[in-house]
């Protein structure tokens, strides 16, 4: 219980502070505006985060908050092909409407040159567990070819939403990336989906 009071703790301090960024900036944005969104303590502040700028690589605990939020509502019978692809589009919503366009570049930027652990890559995440479990699904239903491993299926899909983000940074975020995604993910992905011949 306490492990799990801790989480809530450190996950309603990442949320309100991502949630002040995107609406007042990063520069903008004050601990104690951070303490106060998120009705904690400056002890609890201090027990998770050095400072503001370590809130910056917490953006993947807010995506792996968000699967988990998705899994538990998610139709339990959803193709597994449709269903990743539904994970994809309700995550790029999030960020499309929550996450600073800035602080998501600056993000990727700094895991390019960052020497110490890169955590969008660690696959103990929510992210990377509830990807392989959706893919493991999808194979023993038939609706995802058996033939390539599930870590490959899974590492091609993490590179496709990595790739989709980093274009719509350098893009200025010019484009929608919900309906850009929309149409691109199922056809970098289509190849991993299983094709009945008597469908045909």
């Amino acid at each position: 219980m306490a492990k799990k009071n801790s989480r809530n703790t450190k996950g309603r301090i990442i949320s309100a502070a991502w949630e002040l960024f995107y609406e007042q900036g990063y520069d903008d944005t004050t601990i104690e505006e951070i303490i106060e969104k998120s009705q904690t303590s400056k002890g609890s502040f201090y027990h998770y985060f050095e400072g503001k700028d370590a809130l910056l690589t917490s953006l993947s605990i807010l995506f792996d908050e968000k699967y988990e939020e998705l899994m538990e509502t998610i139709d339990k019978d959803m193709d597994s092909f449709d269903k990743l692809m539904y994970l994809n589009r309700e995550l790029f919503k999030m960020v499309e409407n929550r996450i600073s366009l800035d602080l998501l570049a600056r993000l990727y930027s700094s895991q390019l040159v960052t020497k110490g652990e890169k955590h969008l890559l660690d696959h103990n995440r929510v992210y990377f567990k509830v990807l392989r479990q959706t893919v493991i699904e999808g194979q023993q239903r038939g609706q995802l070819v058996d033939d390539i491993s599930v870590n490959e299926i899974v590492k091609v899909y993490a590179m496709c939403e990595r790739a989709l983000l980093y274009d719509w940074c350098i893009c200025n975020g010019d484009y929608s990336l919900v309906q850009y995604s929309s149409k691109t993910l199922p056809m970098l992905m289509g190849g991993y989906r299983k094709t009945h011949k008597e469908d045909k």
